[in-house]
Protein backbone atom coordinates (compact mmCIF):
# COMPACT_ATOMS: atom_id res chain seq x y z
CA UNK A 1 0.00 0.00 0.00
CA UNK A 2 1.44 3.42 -1.00
CA UNK A 3 0.43 5.89 1.78
CA UNK A 4 -0.34 9.80 0.73
CA UNK A 5 2.14 11.95 1.43
CA UNK A 6 1.51 14.04 4.74
CA UNK A 7 1.98 17.97 3.75
CA UNK A 8 3.16 18.63 7.17
CA UNK A 9 5.42 16.37 7.14
CA UNK A 10 7.04 17.42 3.98
CA UNK A 11 6.77 21.00 5.46
CA UNK A 12 8.54 20.25 8.34
CA UNK A 13 11.41 18.42 6.68
CA UNK A 14 11.59 20.79 3.91
CA UNK A 15 12.56 23.47 6.73
CA UNK A 16 15.03 20.99 8.61
CA UNK A 17 16.71 20.93 5.30
CA UNK A 18 17.06 24.21 4.86
CA UNK A 19 17.70 24.81 8.56
CA UNK A 20 21.00 22.58 8.06
CA UNK A 21 22.42 23.77 4.50
CA UNK A 22 22.26 27.27 6.70
CA UNK A 23 24.21 25.59 9.49
CA UNK A 24 26.26 23.98 6.76
CA UNK A 25 27.65 27.38 5.66
CA UNK A 26 28.22 28.78 9.10
CA UNK A 27 30.34 25.82 9.78
CA UNK A 28 32.44 26.36 6.87
CA UNK A 29 33.08 29.70 7.83
CA UNK A 30 33.65 28.33 11.28
CA UNK A 31 36.19 25.94 9.75
CA UNK A 32 38.13 28.35 7.63
CA UNK A 33 38.22 30.60 10.38
CA UNK A 34 39.43 27.82 12.98
CA UNK A 35 42.26 26.69 10.61
CA UNK A 36 45.31 28.54 11.59
CA UNK A 37 44.37 28.63 14.88
CA UNK A 38 44.18 24.39 14.82
CA UNK A 39 47.46 24.33 12.63
CA UNK A 40 49.37 26.86 15.32
CA UNK A 41 48.30 24.78 18.99
CA UNK A 42 51.13 22.38 21.11
CA UNK A 43 48.08 19.94 21.53
CA UNK A 44 46.84 17.64 19.18
CA UNK A 45 43.11 17.21 18.92
CA UNK A 46 41.41 14.40 17.85
CA UNK A 47 38.17 13.06 18.77
CA UNK A 48 37.35 9.49 20.41
CA UNK A 49 34.67 6.75 18.79
CA UNK A 50 32.15 7.41 21.40
CA UNK A 51 29.95 9.43 19.76
CA UNK A 52 28.63 7.36 16.73
CA UNK A 53 28.84 4.15 19.04
CA UNK A 54 25.35 3.14 17.76
CA UNK A 55 27.63 2.13 14.21
CA UNK A 56 30.14 0.08 13.44
CA UNK A 57 33.73 1.41 14.69
CA UNK A 58 34.40 1.91 10.87
CA UNK A 59 31.65 4.35 10.80
CA UNK A 60 32.98 6.46 13.67
CA UNK A 61 36.42 6.60 12.03
CA UNK A 62 34.88 8.20 8.67
CA UNK A 63 33.13 10.62 10.97
CA UNK A 64 36.40 11.37 12.64
CA UNK A 65 38.11 11.83 9.42
CA UNK A 66 35.58 14.00 7.94
CA UNK A 67 35.09 15.79 10.40
CA UNK A 68 38.67 17.47 10.23
CA UNK A 69 40.92 15.58 12.90
CA UNK A 70 43.77 14.04 12.48
CA UNK A 71 43.90 11.96 15.34
CA UNK A 72 41.65 9.43 16.40
CA UNK A 73 40.71 7.26 20.73
CA UNK A 74 39.77 3.73 20.03
CA UNK A 75 36.52 3.42 22.84
CA UNK A 76 33.03 2.03 22.04
CA UNK A 77 30.93 1.09 18.92
CA UNK A 78 28.26 -1.25 17.87
CA UNK A 79 29.77 -4.68 17.74
CA UNK A 80 30.57 -7.66 19.49
CA UNK A 81 31.02 -5.94 22.66
CA UNK A 82 30.43 -2.04 23.03
CA UNK A 83 33.97 -2.01 23.85
CA UNK A 84 36.28 -2.27 20.58
CA UNK A 85 39.08 -3.43 21.91
CA UNK A 86 39.26 -5.55 25.48
CA UNK A 87 41.02 -8.27 26.72
CA UNK A 88 39.44 -11.07 25.25
CA UNK A 89 40.23 -9.16 21.91
CA UNK A 90 42.98 -10.75 19.54
CA UNK A 91 46.13 -9.53 18.26
CA UNK A 92 44.83 -9.14 15.14
CA UNK A 93 41.56 -7.76 15.89
CA UNK A 94 43.75 -5.14 17.47
CA UNK A 95 45.55 -4.97 13.82
CA UNK A 96 42.04 -4.44 12.27
CA UNK A 97 41.73 -1.55 13.93
CA UNK A 98 44.82 -0.11 12.89
CA UNK A 99 44.45 -1.18 9.38
CA UNK A 100 41.53 1.23 9.65
CA UNK A 101 42.43 4.04 11.28
CA UNK A 102 45.79 3.99 8.94
CA UNK A 103 43.47 4.01 6.05
CA UNK A 104 41.75 7.06 7.01
CA UNK A 105 44.80 9.02 7.83
CA UNK A 106 44.47 9.00 11.28
CA UNK A 107 46.60 8.28 14.40
CA UNK A 108 45.46 6.87 16.89
CA UNK A 109 45.95 8.64 20.42
CA UNK A 110 44.23 6.71 23.04
CA UNK A 111 42.80 3.53 23.42
CA UNK A 112 40.09 2.62 26.50
CA UNK A 113 39.80 -0.96 26.28
CA UNK A 114 37.76 -1.80 29.68
CA UNK A 115 39.25 -3.27 32.84
CA UNK A 116 41.62 -5.77 33.69
CA UNK A 117 40.36 -8.95 35.66
CA UNK A 118 42.06 -7.99 39.20
CA UNK A 119 38.70 -8.63 41.14
CA UNK A 120 40.20 -12.35 40.13
CA UNK A 121 43.93 -11.91 41.31
CA UNK A 122 46.55 -9.65 41.18
CA UNK A 123 48.51 -11.74 38.78
CA UNK A 124 44.87 -12.40 36.07
CA UNK A 125 45.09 -8.44 36.43
CA UNK A 126 49.03 -8.00 35.24
CA UNK A 127 47.97 -10.37 32.43
CA UNK A 128 44.86 -8.61 31.81
CA UNK A 129 46.86 -5.17 31.84
CA UNK A 130 49.55 -6.23 30.04
CA UNK A 131 47.52 -7.43 26.65
CA UNK A 132 45.47 -4.09 26.94
CA UNK A 133 49.05 -2.42 26.67
CA UNK A 134 49.63 -5.14 23.79
CA UNK A 135 46.74 -3.98 22.10
CA UNK A 136 48.04 -0.17 22.24
CA UNK A 137 51.27 -1.03 20.53
CA UNK A 138 49.93 -3.21 17.70
CA UNK A 139 47.47 -0.11 16.91
CA UNK A 140 50.91 2.59 17.33
CA UNK A 141 48.85 4.03 20.51
CA UNK A 142 51.03 6.27 23.21
CA UNK A 143 48.30 5.96 25.84
CA UNK A 144 46.34 3.25 27.51
CA UNK A 145 43.32 5.57 29.32
CA UNK A 146 42.31 3.22 32.37
CA UNK A 147 38.92 4.20 34.57
CA UNK A 148 40.31 2.99 37.79
CA UNK A 149 37.83 1.00 40.12
CA UNK A 150 34.59 1.93 42.15
CA UNK A 151 35.50 -1.02 44.64
CA UNK A 152 37.04 0.61 47.61
CA UNK A 153 38.37 -2.61 48.59
CA UNK A 154 40.26 -3.09 45.46
CA UNK A 155 42.18 -0.03 45.20
CA UNK A 156 45.21 -1.41 46.93
CA UNK A 157 45.59 -4.19 44.43
CA UNK A 158 44.24 -1.91 41.25
CA UNK A 159 47.38 0.26 42.00
CA UNK A 160 49.77 -2.98 42.37
CA UNK A 161 48.85 -4.16 38.80
CA UNK A 162 49.48 -0.64 37.81
CA UNK A 163 52.12 -0.13 39.52
CA UNK A 164 53.85 -3.77 38.37
CA UNK A 165 52.77 -3.28 34.62
CA UNK A 166 54.11 0.57 34.47
CA UNK A 167 57.95 -1.05 33.28
CA UNK A 168 56.14 -3.05 30.52
CA UNK A 169 54.54 -0.54 29.61
CA UNK A 170 57.71 1.73 29.21
CA UNK A 171 59.73 -0.54 27.46
CA UNK A 172 56.96 -0.65 24.44
CA UNK A 173 56.37 3.03 24.33
CA UNK A 174 53.10 3.33 26.02
CA UNK A 175 51.59 5.34 28.49
CA UNK A 176 49.17 4.80 31.21
CA UNK A 177 46.44 7.36 32.42
CA UNK A 178 43.77 7.06 35.01
CA UNK A 179 41.14 9.31 34.01
CA UNK A 180 38.32 10.52 36.84
CA UNK A 181 35.35 7.89 36.95
CA UNK A 182 33.29 7.80 39.85
CA UNK A 183 33.74 5.52 42.46
CA UNK A 184 37.47 5.71 44.39
CA UNK A 185 38.81 8.14 41.53
CA UNK A 186 36.11 10.50 40.42
CA UNK A 187 37.55 13.88 41.02
CA UNK A 188 41.33 15.28 40.49
CA UNK A 189 42.59 15.02 44.08
CA UNK A 190 41.68 11.26 43.86
CA UNK A 191 43.33 10.85 40.94
CA UNK A 192 46.24 12.44 42.24
CA UNK A 193 46.37 9.52 44.92
CA UNK A 194 46.76 6.92 42.24
CA UNK A 195 49.10 8.68 40.93
CA UNK A 196 51.36 8.74 44.39
CA UNK A 197 49.95 5.15 45.01
CA UNK A 198 51.72 3.82 42.20
CA UNK A 199 54.27 6.27 42.39
CA UNK A 200 55.52 5.47 38.57
CA UNK A 201 56.64 8.36 36.44
CA UNK A 202 55.04 6.24 33.74
CA UNK A 203 51.68 6.74 35.44
CA UNK A 204 49.87 9.97 35.01
CA UNK A 205 46.12 11.77 34.90
CA UNK A 206 43.98 11.90 31.75
CA UNK A 207 41.73 14.46 32.54
CA UNK A 208 38.10 14.81 32.08
CA UNK A 209 36.49 17.79 33.12
CA UNK A 210 32.87 16.42 32.56
CA UNK A 211 32.73 13.60 34.72
CA UNK A 212 34.20 16.14 37.72
CA UNK A 213 30.73 17.26 37.14
CA UNK A 214 28.67 14.27 36.33
CA UNK A 215 30.19 12.22 39.11
CA UNK A 216 29.68 14.60 41.48
CA UNK A 217 25.57 15.20 40.07
CA UNK A 218 27.07 18.79 39.88
CA UNK A 219 28.61 20.02 43.09
CA UNK A 220 31.98 20.11 42.07
CA UNK A 221 33.27 22.76 38.78
CA UNK A 222 36.08 21.60 37.16
CA UNK A 223 37.07 25.14 36.71
CA UNK A 224 38.13 24.78 40.07
CA UNK A 225 38.98 20.79 40.33
CA UNK A 226 41.77 21.51 37.52
CA UNK A 227 44.14 23.23 39.76
CA UNK A 228 44.50 20.48 41.61
CA UNK A 229 46.54 18.07 38.97
CA UNK A 230 49.29 20.23 38.35
CA UNK A 231 52.19 18.45 36.66
CA UNK A 232 50.17 15.23 36.93
CA UNK A 233 48.23 15.40 33.07
CA UNK A 234 49.01 13.67 29.92
CA UNK A 235 45.87 14.26 28.00
CA UNK A 236 42.53 15.53 28.20
CA UNK A 237 39.01 13.96 27.45
CA UNK A 238 37.08 16.79 26.22
CA UNK A 239 33.92 16.58 27.72
CA UNK A 240 30.61 18.81 28.40
CA UNK A 241 27.84 18.62 31.23
CA UNK A 242 24.33 19.57 31.67
CA UNK A 243 22.10 19.50 34.41
CA UNK A 244 20.68 17.29 35.72
CA UNK A 245 22.98 14.43 34.23
CA UNK A 246 23.63 14.64 30.76
CA UNK A 247 27.56 14.42 29.42
CA UNK A 248 25.95 13.48 25.62
CA UNK A 249 26.49 17.11 25.04
CA UNK A 250 28.43 19.02 22.32
CA UNK A 251 31.34 20.88 23.90
CA UNK A 252 30.38 24.32 24.11
CA UNK A 253 26.66 23.94 24.80
CA UNK A 254 26.87 23.03 28.56
CA UNK A 255 27.71 23.91 32.02
CA UNK A 256 31.85 23.29 31.48
CA UNK A 257 33.99 26.78 31.28
CA UNK A 258 36.82 25.61 29.22
CA UNK A 259 38.16 28.27 28.73
CA UNK A 260 39.86 27.81 32.46
CA UNK A 261 39.97 24.74 32.76
CA UNK A 262 42.59 24.82 29.77
CA UNK A 263 43.97 27.80 31.21
CA UNK A 264 44.57 26.01 34.82
CA UNK A 265 45.74 22.83 33.34
CA UNK A 266 48.53 25.07 30.90
CA UNK A 267 49.40 27.09 33.89
CA UNK A 268 49.86 23.56 35.90
CA UNK A 269 51.99 22.27 33.37
CA UNK A 270 50.21 20.56 30.52
CA UNK A 271 51.68 22.93 27.51
CA UNK A 272 51.67 20.05 24.72
CA UNK A 273 50.20 17.05 23.89
CA UNK A 274 46.61 15.30 22.93
CA UNK A 275 42.83 16.54 23.71
CA UNK A 276 40.78 14.04 22.16
CA UNK A 277 36.97 14.80 22.21
CA UNK A 278 34.85 11.87 24.05
CA UNK A 279 31.16 12.93 23.33
CA UNK A 280 29.00 15.15 21.59
CA UNK A 281 24.84 15.69 21.57
CA UNK A 282 23.43 12.57 19.74
CA UNK A 283 21.31 12.99 16.84
CA UNK A 284 20.57 9.52 15.56
CA UNK A 285 21.87 10.07 11.78
CA UNK A 286 26.04 9.36 11.83
CA UNK A 287 26.55 12.14 9.44
CA UNK A 288 24.65 14.83 11.77
CA UNK A 289 26.94 12.99 14.14
CA UNK A 290 29.78 14.56 12.58
CA UNK A 291 28.34 17.84 11.93
CA UNK A 292 28.54 17.72 15.72
CA UNK A 293 32.00 17.03 15.64
CA UNK A 294 33.25 19.28 13.14
CA UNK A 295 31.31 22.13 15.37
CA UNK A 296 32.96 20.54 19.05
CA UNK A 297 36.68 21.14 17.04
CA UNK A 298 36.26 24.40 16.11
CA UNK A 299 35.09 25.37 19.37
CA UNK A 300 37.99 23.34 21.32
CA UNK A 301 40.12 25.13 18.21
CA UNK A 302 39.19 28.87 19.36
CA UNK A 303 39.55 27.73 23.14
CA UNK A 304 42.92 26.62 22.87
CA UNK A 305 44.10 29.87 20.70
CA UNK A 306 42.73 31.84 23.87
CA UNK A 307 44.05 30.22 26.47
Amino acid sequence: MIMKPNNTCLHRATRRQFICGVASVGITALLNESSAAGNSTPYKLGCYTRPWDQFDYRTALDGIAEAGFKYAGIMTAKGKSWLILNVESSPEDAQKVADEAKQRGLKILSVYAGEFPVERSVEAGIAGLRTLIDHCVTCGCPDLMLAGTSNARLVQDYCRVVAECCDYAAAKGVRLSIKPHGGANATGPQCREFIRRVGHPNFKIWYDPGNIFYYSDGTIDPADDSTSVDGMVAGVSVKDFRRPKDVMVTPGDGEVNFTKVFSNLRKGGFVSGPILIECLARPNAAAEITFEAKRARVFIEKTLAAV
